[in-house]
């Protein structure tokens, strides 16, 4: 389902994008490249592959100074807000110049709220623009108690039955009543899922997290049973059962130790808060929480008004989702290091002193531009 080069890194080429990214890494690495505005990025890699987000700053970093843009596979915008969307067009125009003709090529997955395939197909079209390759959008439908009731559109009507080009249609994925969230991709070692944001207009988060990797086999039970190493041992660790030669079935759960719980990371994006009980429960104890901090706690008011979150609104959900790091990203211009501060201008580590004092000490992260964090594989015991 992820395809790429192993040494390649995820990052996006257009301005105003946040996106999802899929290709391979090095075994056993899951990294986390960042920026402070409107971009995050999230590289999360479950052993053979590498599952990349990222939100990429308006205004910073020329497209020459990134890697190939030609290995994504998948893309996901939180929400419909120009600064958050515009550049997906050119992104993929961007992709389909560093790409080589291949009529076996499978399709650029793009997730994302409902209309956004809409407005895919007509930039393509009123630009000309010819893609070296398919794409294929998958459309949110958000739910009303998204957003204020009079900044709320049904936008079901765009398509009007006409067929896209490239075989975009995809699916029109809704919220799972029992579950509150939306099922994106789910394979033999990932799972990611979307779940509600309370924002200006619809918007969506995202958790990618790793299944379970089966857990240490108790070599010194199976050597009491007779169970020397060799492939025996492998069709165990496997799930296969075994017979020994005396007639006794050997299970997996048996001689298998408790399964190794996968990495957990959560992307929100513009948002004053979630809807529904989903985004606790899917971030809870999650190894990383991205979360926006637009303005400081003096201006929640503000933020509220505005859609968006405050570093102890953001420090509240990370306690309260138990998570092991919280990383704050999205911050107003206002807000800038010691060294590049102006007239008016406040020093964005007063953002990081605010959401440590509710975590009581736990340290947080600002996010910058091209930060990369990686997180560990959890081990056997």
């Amino acid at each position: 389902m992820f395809s790429g080069s192993k040494k390649s890194l995820f990052q996006v080429a257009y301005r105003h994008i946040q996106d999802v990214d899929g290709y391979n890494f090095p075994r056993h690495r899951l990294r986390i490249s960042l920026s402070n505005k409107r971009s995050v990025g999230v590289s999360a890699s479950p052993g053979r592959r590498v599952l990349a987000l990222r939100l990429r700053r308006g205004n910073s970093n020329p497209v020459h100074e990134e890697p190939s843009q030609s290995r994504i596979t998948k893309i996901f915008i939180t929400h419909l807000h120009g600064d958050h969307f515009f550049g997906l067009p050119g992104l993929l125009c961007t992709i389909s110049l560093q790409s080589n003709p291949d009529p076996n090529k499978p399709p650029v997955d793009i997730y994302g709220p409902l209309g956004l395939r809409n407005f895919i197909w007509r930039s393509m079209e009123l630009s000309h623009s010819q893609l070296l390759f398919p794409y294929t959008v998958h459309e949110l439908v958000p739910t009303r108690d998204q957003c204020p009731a009079e900044e709320f559109k049904e936008f079901s009507y765009l398509d009007n039955g006409e067929v896209s080009p490239h075989g975009a249609q995809g699916r029109i994925l809704h919220l799972d009543p029992v579950e509150n969230s939306y099922l994106l991709i789910e394979d033999e070692q990932l799972v990611l899922k979307a779940f509600r944001l309370f924002h200006r207009i619809p918007s969506f988060g995202f958790v990618v997290e790793e299944k379970p990797r089966t857990g240490k086999l108790n070599v010194q039970k199976l050597k009491d049973l007779g169970v020397q190493p060799g492939p025996l041992y492998g069709k165990l660790k496997n799930g296969t059962a075994i017979v020994l030669e005396n007639g006794v079935t050997i299970s997996p759960s048996d001689v298998l130790e408790d399964p190794i719980p996968g990495r957990k990371i959560c992307i929100l994006g513009d948002c004053s808060g979630v809807v529904g009980d989903a985004a606790v429960k899917l971030c809870h104890e999650a190894d990383v929480l991205i979360h926006e901090a637009t303005l400081d706690d003096a201006q929640e008011e503000k933020a509220r008004e505005h859609g968006h979150s405050t570093p102890k609104m953001a420090s509240d959900f990370a306690k309260l989702c138990k998570v092991k790091k919280l990383v704050l990203t999205h911050f107003s211009q206002r807000y800038k290091p010691a060294a590049q501060r102006g007239e008016g201008d406040t020093d964005v580590t007063e953002l990081k002193r605010q959401a440590e004092s509710v975590l009581e000490g736990q340290e947080v992260t600002l996010a910058e531009d091209f930060m990369t964090i990686e997180i560990p594989m959890k081990k056997e015991k």
